[in-house]
Formats: structure tokens, sequence, C-alpha cells
């Protein structure tokens, strides 16, 4: 689980690329619950979090950027 300090010190391409490898990630563990061979449920409530996390460090730059 990556926290909000981690990702804040990123650049924004690395939080790009961070953000594709999680939804990547996150495709391959729904397609693992849907086939009953997933070995950790809690990653998937993990991975949706990181991508709510890096998708928010985003849009609060965006929004700094803009004023």
């Amino acid at each position: 689980m990556a926290k909000k300090t981690d990702l804040t010190g990123q650049s924004d391409d690395q939080l790009s690329e961070s953000l594709g490898n999680l939804k990547r990630e996150q495709f391959n563990l729904r397609f693992q619950a849907a086939t009953s061979q997933l070995e950790k449920p809690s990653r998937v409530r993990e991975v949706r979090k990181d991508i709510a996390r890096i998708k928010t460090i985003q849009a609060q730059r965006n929004a700094a950027s803009g004023k």
C-alpha cells in the first residue's frame, strides 16, 4: 500500500505510470476473483484505495496549477 507521502514525492509522469500499473493489477485481480483463484482478497481493496490516492493527488496538482 502506497502512502500519501510516498506518492506526493513522485513526478506527474511517475504517478501516471503507477496509476496504469495499478489499473492493470486491478483488472487482473477482478479476473482472478471471477474465476475463484484470488489468493489475497484484501489486495483488491488496497489497489482500489491506491488508485483513489493517486487520482486525488493528480486532481490537487491540476487545481493548483490552474490557479
